[in-house]
């Protein structure tokens, strides 16, 4: 088929729809110009068109997008034209249909779950947004670098935003680009209300005809960060499940909770992956691109109508991230606003914005339709280079060079030169947008959408109470923590081959008996060196988990009540099983006390001393920011109970600090208790040549200064030394922000 028989509106999808590849400014290339008959215009400003390709294809669209699988407006109209081409486009169709079928995860291009509610509006009016940075230093490393982490610095705080104002709607996604430190983060900070440490100096956002507030940003904004926070070991499908039960009103049915699991992973193209475990670094699992999509998918259950997402290609490869965008313009056919912020996107993904504000020093420098960018550059005498990505060659532009004082102030004066004519371009309009040459009806213009039914987002809605989402959590810990299957082996051959060294080198059994030294030496192993191994393992753990959990209490998903007690009794099973097979062949080869009584005595205490260790290291990790700060603090207590234990030095003949530390060691309880269960009441017989001479064991206890408090008391004071952790574990939960250190 001749190419002059292709429809003009084939031929612009080439270039701006989204299955749009690098390739096509080469059809442009071969294009003639056009007679003055026809209804069709390349780019005016560009003249003899020896730049960017692009600007040929620069054609209003009619409603600020391409409706899904349908041409609307000027385009539609067009379409029926002849372009009197001379080349024959059926190799570029072909390819075309091979594009179209690489780069959907799925054939088809359908809506499976779009948003029913009022349209939605994003309005930021008169924007300005200072940042302390020295908020955004930790306070540890303010410490490390001899601050005071309350001492106040008021010259650190930087202008983030600079007068931004723009008004956006359903249906729309804008795209926020600019070079590092432009005010991208900024701007998303402030929209989101998560902004550590700055300050609104002027200006206002509104959603939906509403001032922004916390609650109506929770009921109406859903916001997806820039790393994937997910439980490895849970599949696609379960990770949305048990979202979808945390998130859901309550009163949603089982079957309605499915439904929209499944229309979600629908959405997103995620069927092919459903039942594949996330996974991580460490754990093999979906692919990087898919993993994405599930973070987007968690804040997509509860059906939001304003998305926003901070650096959603970050990490991922081109191929990966320009399905992840056609994804996002999908998601914004489906009546949602989206909102992203990307750093520098190539031509493909560029071509799949509807609009895009070009940010430097907080100033906008562009903001409008993404096909008009090339054409307004041109017009204020910057024309983008032929074959050039317009995304990279405006960023660099506008961006500033820091290299040496003259190109900063030269770049920065570019810069500000580019803010103010921008400013002065759109002046008089509404919503702040640049369109080409004149306003046509639905071009460039977010048209005033119906008043918002105040009473659809103010209406309360009623999520899962404590008791649900404690069942809820735990099951979910449960079924990641039993799915990691390496680390339980592992942690059970160490509990195993522990207690192997250990009974075989204090082996009693036959003519071999322990001496009075050797089995008070037994004992105190015993309770000191299983601890050590599950500090480290609950410390890291927990860090490993500590930027999904900070997330999904900010998101309010669940509060910290209910996911205290099901990570104490998530603990429980693992815990159980590990002591079992630390504690038992121990007690057997090492030939301890027999007899029933004594045998679970001595099981039960121990069960008491790891677990006060594990929930002390679970306030260590809750307590302090990062994985080294709590491993240190966790490994100087437990030093501290184990120095002060009552084995390394006698207790009578320590000094005040460290006699008021052994009283909050649960080491020496662990030690006194255990050498009560073998020693009291029991007679030991030592030999000394031909006599034997037997020493009653309370005499034992006495010399070593472990015989102060009854059997049950020493069990009553382990209990009270973990409630106390406990107890710090949870105010650290409730009253700490659990950042993890990418978040800081």
């Amino acid at each position: 088929m001749p190419l002059s028989d292709v429809p003009l509106a084939s031929v612009c999808l080439c270039v701006i729809s989204a299955a749009g590849r690098a390739h096509s400014p080469c059809l442009w290339e071969g294009l003639p110009e056009r007679n003055a008959g026809s209804q069709t215009r390349g780019c005016p400003a560009l003249g003899s068109r020896q730049h960017w390709p692009w600007s040929a294809a620069a054609k209003p669209k009619g409603n600020c997008r391409v409706k899904a699988q349908t041409l609307q407006g000027p385009m539609a109209e067009e379409a029926p034209k002849k372009t009197g081409l001379e080349r024959s486009t059926a190799p570029q169709d072909d390819l075309q249909g091979l594009q179209d079928s690489v780069f959907s995860s799925e054939s088809d291009n359908s809506l499976y779950f779009t948003y029913s509610g009022q349209p939605n509006t994003l309005e930021v009016r008169d924007l300005s947004y200072q940042v302390d940075m020295a908020s955004q230093v930790p306070w540890f490393k303010q410490l490390a670098h001899f601050k005071m982490p309350w001492t106040s610095h008021k010259d650190s705080c930087e202008q983030g935003i600079q007068n931004l104002s723009f008004k956006m709607r359903s249906g729309q996604m804008l795209a926020v680009i600019g070079s590092s430190g432009c005010g991208r983060a900024s701007l998303l900070d402030v929209i989101t209300g998560r902004g550590p440490g700055g300050k609104i100096k002027s200006g206002q956002i509104w959603i939906n005809g509403q001032p922004s507030t916390a609650q109506l940003v929770r009921k109406c904004v859903a916001h997806v960060r820039q790393h994937d926070q997910l439980l490895p070991n849970l599949t696609v499908r379960e990770t949305l499940a048990f979202v979808a039960q945390l998130r859901l009103p309550r009163n949603f049915s089982q079957a309605q909770r499915d439904k929209r699991v499944d229309d979600v992973i629908a959405e997103l193209r995620l069927r092919q992956c459903a039942n594949t475990r996330v996974g991580n670094i460490y754990v093999r699992g979906v692919s990087g691109g898919e993993r994405r999509r599930v973070s987007i998918g968690v804040q997509l259950l509860w059906n939001p109508g304003i998305l926003i997402l901070d650096e959603p290609t970050s990490g991922l490869d081109s191929f990966t991230a320009h399905n992840l965008v056609k994804t996002l313009s999908r998601l914004a056919k489906g009546n949602r606003l989206v909102l992203l912020s990307i750093h520098q996107p190539r031509s493909d993904i560029f071509g799949l914005f509807d609009l895009v504000l070009l940010m430097t020093s907080g100033t906008t420098i562009y903001l409008g339709a993404a096909q008009h960018m090339v054409q307004y550059f041109t017009a204020v005498g910057h024309p983008c280079p032929r074959y050039s990505n317009p995304a990279d060659y405006y960023v660099d532009l506008t961006s500033i060079d820091r290299r040496s004082k003259e190109q900063e102030v030269a770049t920065r004066e570019t810069a500000r030169s580019l803010a103010a004519l921008f400013k002065e371009k759109v002046r008089g309009f509404d919503d702040f947008l640049w369109t080409a040459e004149s306003r046509e009806q639905g071009v460039g213009t977010c048209v005033q959408s119906p008043a918002p039914d105040t009473n659809l987002f103010q209406a309360p809605t009623k999520l899962p109470g404590p008791l649900q989402q404690f069942a809820i959590l735990i099951r979910r810990q449960i079924s990641n923590d039993f799915r990691d299957l390496p680390t339980l082996l592992i942690h059970g051959a160490e509990a195993c081959l522990m207690s192997l060294i250990i009974g075989f080198l204090y082996y009693g059994h036959g003519a071999i008996q322990l001496s009075l030294t050797d089995t008070a030496a037994l004992l105190f192993m015993i309770g000191a060196l299983v601890p050590f191994n599950v500090i480290l393992d609950v410390i890291s753990k927990c860090h490993s988990e500590r930027a999904l959990l900070y997330y999904e209490l900010e998101d309010g998903l669940y509060t910290a009540g209910p996911y205290f007690f099901a990570k104490i009794l998530g603990e429980f099973p693992e815990h159980c099983v590990y002591i079992i097979i630390y504690g038992m062949p121990i007690y057997w080869l090492a030939n301890l006390r027999p007899g029933l009584e004594p045998f679970l005595l001595h099981f039960l205490l121990v069960w008491l001393v790891v677990f006060c260790c594990r929930v002390m290291a679970l306030a260590a990790a809750a307590l302090l920011p990062t994985f080294h700060m709590s491993s240190f603090f966790g490994n100087a207590l437990y030093n501290s109970f184990y120095l002060t234990g009552g084995f390394m030095i006698s207790l009578d003949n320590l000094w005040t600090v460290p006699a008021l530390i052994s009283k909050v060691s649960f080491l020496r309880w662990c030690f006194e208790g255990l050498m009560k269960i073998q020693f009291s009441g029991h007679a030991y017989y030592m030999e000394a040549g031909n006599i034997t001479i037997r020493i009653p064991g309370d005499m034992i206890l006495n010399s070593m200064g472990l015989n102060s408090y009854p059997l049950y008391a020493i069990y009553f004071f382990v209990i009270g030394i973990s409630c106390g952790f406990v107890i710090l574990y949870y105010l650290s939960l409730r009253f700490i922000k659990q950042k993890s250190s990418q978040d800081w």
